[in-house]
């Protein structure tokens, strides 16, 4: 029995910590969770591939403040971004003026900024056509005549200097109803009529898609949103000459175009910027279709990858908590408290909080495989396994300790000979729902890169396209019941007979 014990922990332990692969660094890319972000994340991949360096492109990480960080931690080297997202939200503080103010602040965080790619993206209030017409809706002021109106908005525009807030004091809206949610499910609720209105991009293909008029800032509140790249002041120069290529070769018909391609006709983002860059530069790249069955492999590698390490580091940790909690009362109380306190963090606003400390450890906070996914999933591992470790032992028969002690057995041989396989079952079954449990959380990784079956759910939810979201949600839930399936297995080898029908009876 103590042989079996040591042996499955060194294998717990070899799983949690050997790398499932040994890939050489690359430079990486990222683009935040909308679609033209994503295909300039596309077209500056292509471009550092063209100088023969190796390129990631993390796909849809979830907000600026998050993908900013990430650039100055050093965890990125590019990403898109906008000059009015630079100075009403990055540096909302500092009231920042004009392109030189804005590359010297920059500059202090170690990171330049490419001249304006050719087009304007802003912010834009939109409204379906026949709605805003029977209203006499044209400008965002004509709002205010409007109070019962139902308002939509991404998550991000709700909380930002240039969002929400300050925009309904620049114009003095009167609306409550007020909801923040996924930009791109936005307009699916305003499309089936349950809003009024929603935020926009003014070269987003769906406006012309869902038949929306966009309202004229009539107030000028939005500020211009040139496209740039940000990039890391010290990266390589052929790399840092090639993105500046695209300066001021991207006119806004072109970047509308390259929109529709990908959300409306289902072209994959890396295919629209390799076909752009061929029309523009001549530049030939080689693209390769990914297949249904190459992605959802792939995804499988990466869930599979943030399950184990989460999941067994959890283990090792939380049955020694829990055998913790069952022997020392006063201990126990704090320790069901702590791991239960956890478990009730929402698990977005819980990766969004950890991603700081991730940062200060020197961990990579972002990205395939990233410290701060695996660590949420492992605080959320913990209460059912600690849990059930302590119902387990702390219920067990007092005629069964007093037969051990009886024999003589100190209490270290009483805990692993005769309590652990006693409450072994119990504990199993603790484990089980937190692996169940753990391969449902992982989906949410996708919104810092970490991969898996959430990326193809965002891209589907971003793309409005079922089955992208179906190659996501369907591998989960099989995964989710194979787990279940395995652990019922574990406890075959690892729960006599005996007390298996025992328990059945």
């Amino acid at each position: 029995m103590i042989i079996r014990g040591i042996g499955v922990f060194i294998l717990l332990l070899a799983m949690a910590f050997t790398p499932l692969s040994c890939e050489q660094p690359s430079i990486r890319i990222a683009s935040k969770k909308f679609t033209e972000s994503v295909i300039l994340g596309e077209l500056a991949t292509h471009l550092t591939k063209s100088t023969g360096h190796r390129a990631t492109h993390l796909q849809e990480l979830g907000g600026t403040r998050v993908i900013f960080a990430a650039l100055a931690n050093g965890e990125l080297e590019i990403y898109p971004e906008y000059t009015g997202t630079i100075t009403q939200e990055i540096f909302k503080e500092r009231k920042l003026k004009g392109e030189r103010e804005i590359r010297e602040a920059l500059a202090q965080r170690g990171i330049a900024m490419s001249d304006p790619l050719g087009f304007n993206n802003s912010y834009a209030i939109g409204m379906k056509e026949e709605v805003a017409q029977k209203l006499g809706i044209e400008k965002i002021s004509d709002l205010t005549r409007f109070p019962e109106l139902k308002l939509g908005f991404s998550s991000e525009f709700m909380d930002r200097a240039d969002g929400w807030p300050s925009l309904r004091t620049h114009y003095g809206l009167p609306q409550q109803d007020v909801r923040g949610m996924d930009h791109d499910l936005a307009y699916r609720q305003l499309d089936a009529g349950t809003l009024s209105a929603i935020d926009v991009y003014t070269t987003d293909s769906k406006i012309d898609y869902y038949g929306l008029r966009v309202l004229q800032d009539d107030r000028s509140y939005f500020p211009e949103y040139d496209a740039v790249f940000l990039y890391r002041a010290d990266l390589d120069a052929q790399v840092i000459e090639a993105i500046e290529s695209l300066v001021q070769k991207i006119s806004e018909p072109e970047m509308l175009a390259m929109n529709v391609s990908a959300q409306m006709l289902l072209v994959p983002e890396t295919r629209v910027a390799a076909d752009f860059l061929a029309d523009k530069f001549s530049l030939e790249l080689e693209v390769q279709d990914e297949t249904i069955a190459g992605r959802v492999w792939k995804h499988t590698r990466e869930h599979l990858d943030l399950v184990r390490k989460s999941l067994v580091t959890a283990i090792l940790v939380a049955v020694p908590l829990g055998i913790l909690a069952a022997k020392q009362p006063a201990a126990g109380q704090a320790i069901l408290a702590a791991v239960g306190i956890i478990q009730t963090i929402p698990a977005l606003a819980l990766l969004v909080m950890l991603i700081k400390p991730v940062n200060w450890l020197g961990l990579s906070s972002i990205g395939s495989g990233s410290a701060t996914a695996i660590i949420a999933l492992f605080l959320y591992s913990l209460l059912p396994i600690v849990r059930n470790t302590y119902a387990g032992l702390h219920d067990l028969p007092p005629s069964i300790r007093e037969s051990a002690a009886a024999l003589g057995l100190p209490p270290l041989a009483r805990l692993w000979l005769v309590e652990l396989p006693m409450a072994a079952r119990t504990i199993l079954a603790g484990i089980k729902t937190a692996a169940v449990i753990n391969v449902g959380f992982a989906t949410l990784g996708a919104l810092i890169g970490a991969g898996g079956y959430g990326q193809p759910i965002l891209t589907g939810i971003r793309l409005n396209d079922d089955n992208l979201i179906l190659q996501g949600a369907i591998p989960a839930a099989v995964l989710a019941l194979l787990v279940q399936g395995i652990f019922d297995l574990v406890e075959r080898g690892f729960v006599s007979k005996g007390l298996r029908l025992k328990s059945g009876s």
